[in-house]
């Protein structure tokens, strides 16, 4: 089956960086949307950035100037560079790509478990 897994998280405190990975066990052959979402206890889960094929990318009004996505096809991996962290930031991070798999002869919807991030002085 297909799995991402996302890695990266942890605890640091206000005005730190972390940089997110989210790793794909197959090759995508075509990718339609790529994206990071958020969701702290008791709220809604949040989308943080994403790129639409044809469209390019969205930030959240939260993070836009301090977030970045990016993929590195060669290696499977879509990153989010996460600057200047606030308390406010705190949350579990999932990746999410809908696309098609080598092998596939669909695309479908993936979905990472999720890595917390937790900003606190």
């Amino acid at each position: 089956q297909v799995q991402l897994v996302e890695s990266g998280g942890g605890l640091v405190q206000p005005g730190a960086s972390l940089r997110l990975s989210c790793v794909a066990s197959g090759v995508f052959v075509a990718i339609n949307q790529m994206g990071w979402y958020r969701q702290s206890p008791g709220k809604q889960r949040e989308l943080v950035a994403i790129t639409i094929a044809g469209s390019g990318t969205t930030y959240a009004d939260s993070v836009r100037g301090r977030f970045t996505i990016s993929r590195d096809n060669a290696a499977n991996t879509m990153y989010l560079q996460m600057n200047d962290l606030k308390p406010e930031d705190t949350a579990i991070y999932s990746c999410n790509i809908k696309g098609r798999i080598s092998g596939h002869t669909l695309a479908a919807d993936y979905w990472g478990q999720g890595t917390q991030v937790t900003v606190s002085s």
